[in-house]
């Protein structure tokens, strides 16, 4: 594999600095690189999307805990996660491709680490794409549904889903059009979520007639899990139902490695990129907190005049924008968020595709030919499809009605989506993890790049993989008692966090093919560049 930083003949002057970088790590530059360090920095913020995340997953973290899994497990998971990010920035800054997590795995772990993370990374773009497009397919449901009575009275989990493919569908036409469309609609995108979210805390801050206090804010706490009884105040409770509400900060704050799917498009990628990173974590960790803990100030009382506690709890932030103000407002807040939902939803493809173009023009997705293709305006448009269709596939459950309360107290709890942004987040973090490890292994012996944490990697990166570990152990474990198998109540397979049966499985799959037949023919990344460049390299 060519070295990162080996040097360019100053002869071979007809290259940029971002080509000859490109160059050095094996490919020529196929991609439009047309995107500015704004645009970098704007996908990934905009996949973090703090108007969608934090919205799609508030009841993960509400039911799991009360608002004190809201108001600390958030700025605590978030400045975790900043740590990940600067590994990661890091590792973007020597190594800018489109292949990203799965490129760096295989410069420092050889062909299988490269293999195993590709394959987590691709699993984990295709479920947030699949989360995001969902999330917004429900909230463009709501939006609808608040505003018209009679619309609502016909909702149905099927309608939901054929939004969702619509969302899918529009999100790939638009792909497709044009790379350099993609990075204005992130420019675009990140000052939505920023005016957007600003709105909207400017209207839960003055538009409702009563808020919460500082105390139920920050010290609230209860248990709508299923288990435990409803303990709030034993073991069980801080280190199992708290942990589970982490999925709210884990699925927020993730697809910032998108930074270095579009590192291949992006001037300046060795710096632009990294900064994106840790810039986009940064920003969306804060902007989420001050977004959130609005939310929660404006809870509603309920009829006794206490926090309708189990009114959120079932029916998310969308009870808590219709009770605490007039219809007109709750629409305005819903629609601010499905479109910024929508912005989500468009960039997360835009990521998947382009990792999935890599790992094609690797050779390592069955149908590589068909993966790696590019258009007439170098887009993978088949990537973009492929992506899309994979996203509707695992989404597929989420038709099924999920009712843990009772036929006159109907609680429905949305366990395939939270099935796949789990899966989401397992399948991402588990494939940063990896390099994250690796680049640490290596030591003081990685070549850095422009941006780097120069000695700061030695406790960084090893805090890094431990909080991914945790949380993803937390993560695959079931979170209703009915699916649970070895729980007292009646196990049922609707109920079943499905996720760790698709990450494992999927996992054990690869391992079977690899020991069969991948490592005979997988070497990793594949150079591409031209002979000419691949001479002047050798001299």
């Amino acid at each position: 594999m060519p070295e990162a930083h080996e040097p360019i003949p100053e002869h071979h002057a007809h290259l940029s600095a971002d080509e000859a970088h490109l160059a050095r790590l094996g490919y020529k530059q196929d991609l439009n690189r047309s995107w500015s360090g704004f645009s970098n920095f704007a996908i990934s913020f905009s996949i973090i999307s703090i108007l969608a995340g934090c919205f799609t997953n508030f009841g993960a973290g509400f039911n799991n805990g009360g608002p004190i899994s809201v108001s600390w497990s958030w700025p605590i998971l978030s400045l975790f996660i900043l740590i990940i990010g600067f590994t990661m920035s890091e590792l973007v800054s020597a190594y800018p491709t489109s292949g990203g997590i799965y490129w760096w795995a295989s410069k420092l772990g050889g062909p299988g680490a490269g293999f195993f993370t590709g394959w987590l990374n691709l699993i984990g773009l295709v479920a947030v794409t699949a989360g995001v497009s969902y999330g917004c397919a429900t909230f463009i449901d709501l939006t609808i549904s608040t505003y018209s009575e009679s619309y609502a009275a016909d909702y149905s989990l099927t309608r939901v889903f054929i939004i969702f493919v619509i969302v899918l569908a529009a999100a790939s036409v638009l792909n497709i059009f044009s790379s350099h469309l993609m990075a204005v609609m992130n420019n675009v995108s990140v000052w939505w979520h920023v005016i957007g979210a600003s709105v909207i805390v400017l209207i839960l801050l003055l538009v409702p007639d009563q808020h919460q206090s500082f105390s139920y804010v920050f010290t609230e706490r209860f248990n709508n899990s299923g288990y435990f009884n409803g303990e709030n105040s034993t073991l069980s409770f801080w280190f199992i139902i708290v942990p589970f509400g982490f999925l709210l900060t884990q699925y927020t704050i993730t697809g910032f490695d998108a930074c270095a799917h579009l590192s291949e498009e992006t001037s300046s990628a060795s710096m632009a990129a990294a900064k994106g990173i840790w810039r986009s974590i940064f920003y969306s960790g804060l902007g989420g907190y001050i977004l959130l803990l609005c939310v929660v100030f404006a809870i509603p009382n309920d009829s006794n005049g206490d926090p309708d506690n189990a009114g959120v709890g079932a029916g998310g932030v969308a009870y808590i924008f219709v009770q605490s103000m007039d219809k007109n407002w709750a629409t305005l807040v819903l629609f601010i968020s499905a479109s910024a939902q929508f912005f989500c939803a468009t960039s997360c493809l835009t990521s998947a595709s382009r990792m999935t173009f890599a790992f094609s023009r690797d050779k390592a997705i069955p149908g590589s030919s068909i993966w790696s293709k590019l258009t007439s305006t170098r887009v993978p448009a088949n990537a973009v499809i492929g992506v899309a269709v994979a996203a509707a596939v695992v989404t597929l459950p989420a038709l099924i009605k999920v009712n843990v309360g009772t036929d006159e107290e109907p609680l429905i709890i949305p366990v395939a989506f939270y099935a796949v942004t789990s899966i989401a987040v397992i399948g991402l973090y588990a494939a940063f993890a990896i390099p994250i490890y690796l680049r640490w292994r290596m030591g003081d012996a990685f070549q850095v790049g422009a941006w780097n944490n120069g000695a700061k990697y030695k406790w960084m990166n090893p805090v890094a993989v431990a909080e991914i570990v945790i949380v993803l152990l937390y993560l695959m474990m079931p979170t209703l008692p009915g699916g649970n198998p070895f729980s007292d109540s009646d196990f049922e397979w609707k109920f079943v966090n499905y996720s760790p049966i698709v990450t494992v499985g999927t996992f054990l799959l690869l391992l079977i093919w690899w020991q069969a037949s991948a490592k005979k023919w997988f070497r990793g990344p594949i150079s591409n560049i031209d002979p000419e460049v691949a001479q002047l390299l050798d001299d």
